[in-house]
């Protein structure tokens, strides 16, 4: 068993790393202090992440993505999660859900995100839905040649650097017909009602929305009829994955900063880290990370080798519950470890313990990763987690 990463890999997560270090964090301050990365840091910022090579990382090379494999979206992705104020958002990724496009979609919208020229958000999440999606209340209605959207959505993440949303709605309000359309920005009938704020502060916005009879051209449907919720859940996959190494990331930043702070840091007449209790909590957040990385490099290199798509979900749900809890606890300590100067916003420690906690909300609550692991053991059996292979 090979458990080195090649030198490609570890080249790209060295890149990634100076990446972070010299593009994402000189904008972290400003970010905190605006509430969202200034507008007009924004296209300076598409252009870094083209010229370094990150656009499209999720993507094939024939759809103008840059082909990585998952192993290298992930070690790419871990350097990424360092950076506060989820300025990792930055290094765009378009909705999975595109490669399932027709080509004239793939034209239109999948060539150009990768690109940089275009981008897009996902509108799921409702007042009434969120874990369930069978409760979303927006209906999708064809008349005269012609789809109309109408209902709310809550937490459109990103939608003030988008230019088109990918609605999840129902047609003909049937819970069993779930579809996906393309809605570009603006459309008549979209209403942008609010964007609230947030405990922690991200690049960009989480919007809700009002859809008003919006219309949308028969060939803007993205996929069939009902299947909008099969090419969620692959959305899903992904950004579980995503989550579990942005938290990784962001675990390790906060316990090499404290780390450094133990060692520097002297009272009564010797470094805090010759304190069994600072010594015991660095240890502690040593293994937790240490069985993290192990968990999503092994899961990510399965899918490489093509690991089954519903083992994939399984293990996906597994990883985000595991790594988002672990960034938490991590991250919990390394602000005890500082003390004070852990609760300045100033600190990166102090931005990373805002930032951490919605990663066991959004993409699926840890109650949700639980459900879904729990009802794997009863039709798989203990062994999709306990086994190996």
């Amino acid at each position: 068993m090979d458990l080195d990463l090649t030198p490609r890999e570890r080249e790209l997560a060295a890149k990634a790393r100076a990446f972070c270090d010299q593009v994402l964090l000189p904008r972290e301050i400003e970010t905190d202090e605006h509430g969202e990365l200034p507008q007009a840091r924004r296209a300076a910022m598409i252009q870094a992440v083209i010229d370094w090579g990150f656009a499209g990382v999720n993507h094939a090379k024939q759809d103008g993505g840059r082909g990585f494999t998952t192993l290298e979206q992930i070690v790419i992705e871990e350097q990424l999660g360092r950076a506060t104020n989820g300025l990792w958002t930055c290094v765009w990724r378009p909705p999975v859900s595109l490669k399932f496009g027709t080509e004239a979609q793939k034209r239109d919208y999948l060539l150009p995100s990768n690109q940089g020229r275009r981008r897009g958000c996902f509108a799921i999440t409702e007042s009434g839905a969120g874990s369930d999606p069978r409760q979303v209340r927006t209906r999708a209605e064809f008349r005269n040649n012609q789809w109309y959207l109408s209902g709310e959505k809550w937490f459109v993440t990103s939608y003030n650097a988008s230019d088109y949303i990918i609605v999840h709605a129902h047609v003909d309000g049937d819970p069993d017909k779930p579809t996906l359309f393309l809605v570009d920005k603006p459309s008549p009938g979209i209403v942008h009602l609010r964007s609230p704020r947030f405990m922690h502060n991200y690049a960009f916005d989480h919007a809700e929305l009002r859809l008003e009879e919006v219309p949308v051209p028969p060939e803007r449907m993205l996929g069939e009829i009902g299947q909008g919720f099969e090419l969620t859940k692959d959305w899903f996959v992904e950004t579980r994955l995503q989550i579990a190494a942005h938290t990784l990331g962001a675990a390790i930043r906060a316990t090499e900063i404290a780390n450094d702070y133990a060692t520097t840091r002297e009272q009564f007449g010797k470094p805090i880290r010759d304190f069994q209790a600072v010594e015991f909590m660095l240890a502690d957040m040593a293994v937790e990370i240490f069985a993290g990385k192990s968990m999503l490099y092994r899961v990510a290199a399965e899918m490489d080798r093509g690991l089954d798509r519903k083992l994939a979900h399984a293990r996906a749900s597994a990883l985000k519950l595991f790594c988002s809890e672990m960034a938490g606890r991590v991250i919990d300590r390394a602000v005890q470890i500082l003390g004070g100067r852990g609760y300045m916003r100033e600190n990166p420690v102090e931005r990373l313990y805002r930032d951490i906690r919605v990663d066991r909300i959004w993409e699926g609550t840890s109650e949700i990763q639980r459900g879904v692991i729990g009802g794997q053991i009863r039709k798989r059996g203990l062994e999709i987690y306990t086994g190996w292979g």
